[in-house]
């Protein structure tokens, strides 16, 4: 049995010891957001900036983003102009932005409802240096697959639906692919001109035929889908990927 003595040394070390003491440095800083460059046609840059970090990737401007945001410039007298715009879970919103400044009439651009996701869209909408030619962009909270209300609000007739979908490089989540498609047939315009535009980047290409399965489910809901472009990187995204190792 201890003595009083030594009941009254361990009663006072653990008055002066704090259980939920954190030293300095044992969590990693947060990081700091980054910026991206993309180069218009014109020759006129447009830079975004991006999350320092965010587990649905959003601290990243990939392949296909830049990619659509190309065809959407090159393409923007039939494609853009005058037209409701929707693009789902869209990062920094690269495409969206160049639509806004390419003459869409309407433009929401969504990303999962994170609110450093959402505050970074509205910061890039804000801070973008053709700020004159977007007054028609709108950043939004959205899950896939849930009421639309919340997009569809923007519209000047919020039964007509989009005239353009974006969907850029959306299809590696491959458990979604059932709510993505709900929203795209939800939001889009019934009319033969309307298009969802769904570019993805093969970055798991092992998975490949699971990334594609998102087709052939928007061809059993009688969508049509055209195949449009195909590109090769000039480099890999994710250099340091070693691939599937066996």
């Amino acid at each position: 049995m201890p003595s009083s003595d030594q009941s009254t040394e361990v009663d006072a070390l653990a008055d002066n010891l704090d259980l939920f003491y954190e030293p300095e440095g044992f969590y990693a800083a947060e990081k700091a957001p980054t910026s991206a460059t993309h180069w218009l046609r014109s020759g006129e840059r447009v830079t975004v900036r991006l999350v320092g970090h965010n587990p649905l990737w959003g601290h990243l401007l990939w392949n296909a983003g830049r990619t659509v945001a190309d065809y959407l410039e090159e393409h923007a007298d039939e494609t853009v102009q005058g037209k409701d715009v929707l693009e789902l879970g869209a990062g920094a919103g690269l495409p969206s932005l160049v639509c806004s400044i390419k003459g869409a009439r309407k433009v929401v651009v969504t990303d999962y409802p994170d609110a450093d996701l959402i505050e970074n869209l509205k910061q890039n909408i804000s801070s973008s240096t053709f700020q004159e030619n977007t007054p028609n962009i709108h950043a939004v909270g959205y899950l896939w697959g849930n009421p639309t209300e919340v997009i569809t609000s923007y519209l000047d007739d919020p039964s007509a639906g989009f005239d353009l979908l974006i969907l850029a490089d959306l299809l590696f989540n491959h458990s979604e692919h059932l709510k993505l498609l709900s929203t795209v047939t939800q939001t889009l315009k019934k009319s033969p001109e309307a298009r969802a535009l769904v570019f993805f980047t093969p970055y798991r290409p092992w998975l490949l035929e699971k990334d594609l399965f998102f087709f052939e489910l928007a061809e059993s809901s009688n969508f049509t889908v055209t195949k449009i472009l195909e590109k090769y990187m000039d480099k890999v995204m994710f250099e340091e990927d070693p691939g599937v190792i066996s």
